[in-house]
């Protein structure tokens, strides 16, 4: 039992010293995919990001599946406080990305989007997202 103990932990530190911890830095952008259209959850995404931004990390929000509903402003009465955080978000300097497919999925159409928020493609969601040091959650 000693030698097992002893092998064990002999790996253990072995697989520690190859392997360096994945720390976010104090400015690291962070990635907000929003899938959803609950007020609730989207508040919290919402929320969070901004949150992360005021402490000095650039924030993407990326309104995807039934996100795009809360980035639209014809459903200002139901989302009134989620696009109140996203205007603040833009007025900022964050960045918030209606996915294209969904939009036309769910019938938003570019003109229905509150102002600022631009429609996705490759090259922008893409920068977004792959940027060096990003770091990603989703809702």
């Amino acid at each position: 039992m000693k030698f097992v103990n002893t092998l064990l932990l002999v790996l253990a530190l072995m697989v520690s010293g190859i392997t360096t911890p994945v720390l976010a830095g104090d400015a690291d952008p962070l990635f907000v995919n929003m899938t959803t259209d609950d007020a609730h959850r989207a508040n919290m995404a919402i929320t969070f990001g901004k949150a992360q931004m005021e402490r000095g990390h650039p924030l993407t929000i990326f309104l995807n599946d039934k996100g795009v509903h809360v980035g639209d402003k014809t459903n200002a009465a139901k989302y009134e406080e989620q696009q109140k955080k996203l205007d603040e978000i833009l007025s900022k300097g964050g960045v918030v990305i209606a996915c294209p497919m969904c939009m036309k999925h769910y019938g938003v159409k570019e003109s229905d989007l509150l102002p600022g928020v631009q429609v996705g493609k490759p090259e922008l969601t893409g920068a977004a997202l792959f940027k060096d040091g990003t770091q990603t959650l989703t809702w």
